[in-house]
């Protein structure tokens, strides 16, 4: 349950909570859930780079003590743990944030992976494995957009909006306006990205994770360009501007 890699870790770990949080600040963080304690320090060691912060789990408990007390921005989850099955701490994970979830399971069956992909997982892969093919599955799952916890960035206030993601409500001034299931995602990583230009790879990625290999270029300017004119309102501004030849940028009205 080690934050911070040592050689020492499974000797060592660090079990305050608050100083692993220290510890983690700023990196990216990935949550390894395997009861296999060589092949847990395996993966550990395989994708150990200066940037990346690691929590290890063993148990479906330890994952979500984990889980409810730091910020993690990716899971590697065993499907078959002692005390239960990853599939319910995916569950628990997909109702609170939508970061990338890479399962591992010893079942090479088609209807594991069918179930995994229903619960909201991003990939899958099958022991034995390469630890070179893992390392390459998770840096591509590594560029997509930082994801948000359910802790913060469920509300956006600014002078002229007010967005309440939870309780799916959005108001331009006083209007109310309605949104789709693709704008909201889309209006979320906005304004969880004020100021910074986010790429049409990056919005392509996080709008369609339902494993679509393909998708109409034209798609992503439809869904900017009707949730811009949402969000006009009566003074027929947006504040979403095309950065050319990148994508887009939420820049808030001076």
């Amino acid at each position: 349950m080690n934050c911070q890699y040592s050689e020492d870790s499974q000797k060592y770990p660090i079990k305050d909570y608050r100083l692993r949080r220290l510890t983690a600040m700023g990196k990216y963080t990935i949550l390894i859930v395997e009861d296999d304690a060589g092949l847990n320090q395996g993966i550990l060691l395989a994708l150990r780079q200066d940037d990346i912060c690691f929590f290890q789990a063993y148990t479906v408990e330890e994952a979500k003590k984990i889980w409810n007390s730091e910020q993690i921005d990716m899971a590697l989850l065993d499907i078959n743990l002692p005390d239960g099955s990853g599939y319910d701490f995916l569950k628990q994970i997909r109702r609170e944030s939508q970061i990338p979830v890479l399962l591992i399971t010893a079942n090479d069956l088609e209807s594991d992976e069918i179930s995994g992909f229903s619960l909201g997982a991003d990939d899958y892969i099958t022991k034995p494995f390469s630890l070179m093919a893992l390392r390459a599955r998770v840096e591509r799952m590594r560029s997509r957009i930082r994801p948000e916890r359910k802790q913060a960035g469920e509300v956006y206030k600014d002078e002229r909006y007010g967005f309440y993601f939870d309780e799916m409500k959005f108001f331009v001034g006083e209007d109310e306006i309605v949104l789709s299931r693709t704008e909201q995602k889309l209006l979320r990583a906005f304004a969880a990205h004020t100021g910074q230009t986010l790429t049409r790879e990056q919005l392509t990625d996080l709008l369609w994770t339902d494993g679509a290999r393909y998708v109409d270029e034209n798609a992503l300017s439809v869904a900017v360009n009707r949730l811009r004119h949402k969000l006009e309102g009566r003074e027929k501004y947006t504040p979403i501007s095309t950065v050319y030849g990148i994508g887009y940028v939420w820049e808030k009205k001076a």
